[in-house]
C-alpha cells in the first residue's frame, strides 16, 4: 500500500509539470481509456495503473511503441514524442479528481 501510494504521489506531482497535449488524448487514449475498452486500464484509475507503472517508463515506451493486446503500435498516435507518451500515461494514471 505505500509503494502504491508513494506512485501515485509521484505522479500527481509529476503531472503538475508535464501537462499533455489533450488533443492527442482526445485523438488516440481516449476512446479506449475512458470507458475501459478492452480491459484498458481507465483514465484516473491510479490503482488499475499502478503495476503498469511500477514496470518503469522504459517499459510503458516499449509497449505503447509496439503495441499491447488490444491497443495498436504507437496508440494511433503517430506524431508523439516520448514526451508525449509519457504525460499522457501520467495524466491517465493521476487519481480522478
Amino acid at each position: 500500500m505505500k509503494k502504491l501510494l508513494a506512485i501515485v504521489l509521484t505522479l500527481s506531482a509529476a503531472s503538475v509539470f508535464a501537462q499533455p497535449d489533450m488533443a492527442k488524448y482526445d485523438k488516440s487514449c481516449k476512446v479506449c481509456h475512458a470507458a475501459g475498452v478492452a480491459n484498458a486500464p481507465k483514465t484516473g484509475d491510479a490503482e488499475a495503473w499502478a503495476p503498469r507503472l511500477a514496470k518503469g517508463n522504459e517499459a510503458l515506451l516499449v509497449s505503447v511503441h509496439k503495441g499491447l493486446n488490444a491497443m495498436p503500435p504507437k496508440a494511433m498516435c503517430f506524431d508523439c514524442s516520448d514526451a508525449d507518451y509519457i504525460a499522457l500515461i501520467e495524466y491517465m494514471s493521476a487519481p480522478a479528481p
